[in-house]
């Protein structure tokens, strides 16, 4: 018989709608097919992805790639990684040969609308800086008219070191080239007088110097680089994916959760946000296209957002980076998930 409300008819249906398991990609159909997240990550970039010598890779952006493989495959170390440069790094997602691109690159309205790429998040707040030798006596990046300034092709640094001296009436001498390392290599074999990119960047590269306290990083910011990883557009399914698994990160940190305490934590926390997030209480996870422990699996597996960055970028390590504005907004920062549930 016809419902005498056809308002609340119309409602269950969309409640109804809305509680459907999601419909599975073809992205997430291929990376459960070969047992494998294949990720793009930096040639070389230290506390986001460097390779050791026995080619284990870590850094912010590689637990990135391990936590979509904990949320998807169950396991974290099922990733392969793939080593891109600046100007292959879109074009090879792009043409599929990576399902994430997680190399440290900036979230712009051009990537974003004419790449056929579409970022999911920022994982790291950044911006353009300058490092220059202690030598040269350089104390502001105002007195640096008619050096030479070496800059990595096809990023935004190339625009935005450009634009910085343009307005300050300033001329310079750039020198391209296609990777860090050969940047880094030229920089302190004196080719180049200063050298430009975001400032976690910077701190990285610095710790490759013969002598780190032979260089100096100048204190202007010139330029806002918010950091993200990408996955190819056309795929609802992986994007949401892929997003969540970052915003679980953060949401994690908030909830005091972490790779030591989850498991006790699962056990006797009665939060009822905690209890969703873990998979105790409500299943998450066939929004998604995953399981119920998704979630629990990326924090037992990698660990939460300050986990990582501590490990990777913080005081403690060689890169020796500050929290800053990558805190959580709870502590002053803008690191900000939408709620899990």
């Amino acid at each position: 018989m016809p419902s005498k409300n056809p308002i609340a008819a119309v409602l269950a249906l969309s409640a109804a709608a809305f509680a459907l398991p999601a419909h599975a990609g073809k992205t997430l159909d291929a990376v459960k097919q070969r047992g494998q997240v294949i990720c793009g990550v930096n040639t070389s970039g230290p506390g986001f992805s460097n390779a050791d010598s026995q080619g284990k890779w870590t850094g912010l952006d590689v637990d990135f790639c391990k936590a979509v493989a904990a949320a998807v495959l169950q396991d974290s170390s099922k990733v392969k990684y793939v080593p891109l440069n600046s100007q292959q790094r879109f074009a090879s997602l792009q043409a599929g040969e990576i399902d994430v691109l997680s190399r440290n690159s900036t979230w712009t309205l051009t990537r974003d609308a004419s790449l056929g790429v579409v970022f999911t998040g920022i994982n790291y707040f950044d911006g353009q800086g300058f490092m220059v030798p202690k030598k040269l006596k350089i104390d502001s990046a105002k007195k640096m008219n008619n050096a030479t300034v070496c800059v990595q092709a096809g990023t935004t640094s190339e625009k935005n070191v450009a634009d910085y001296f343009g307005a300050h009436g300033m001329k310079y001498k750039p020198v391209v080239f296609d990777t860090a390392e050969a940047i880094t290599s030229a920089f302190f074999a004196g080719r180049c007088q200063v050298y430009t990119t975001d400032m976690s960047d910077l701190a990285g590269a610095r710790t490759k110097a013969p002598n780190a306290d032979d260089y100096v990083i100048l204190p202007e910011v010139i330029s806002k680089e918010p950091l993200g990883p990408s996955v190819r557009r056309g795929d609802d399914e992986w994007f949401q994916i892929v997003r969540w698994t970052l915003f679980a990160m953060l949401e994690a940190e908030e909830d005091g959760l972490t790779q030591a305490n989850v498991d006790a934590q699962k056990a006797t926390n009665k939060d009822p946000n905690v209890q969703r997030f873990l998979g105790v209480s409500e299943d998450t996870g066939k929004l998604l296209g995953l399981d119920k422990e998704w979630a629990y699996r990326v924090v037992k597996q990698v660990g939460n957002y300050g986990e990582s960055f501590e490990r990777n970028l913080g005081p403690k390590t060689p890169i020796g980076l500050p929290r800053g504005v990558n805190n959580l907004w709870t502590k002053g920062g803008l690191m900000y998930a939408p709620p899990i549930r």
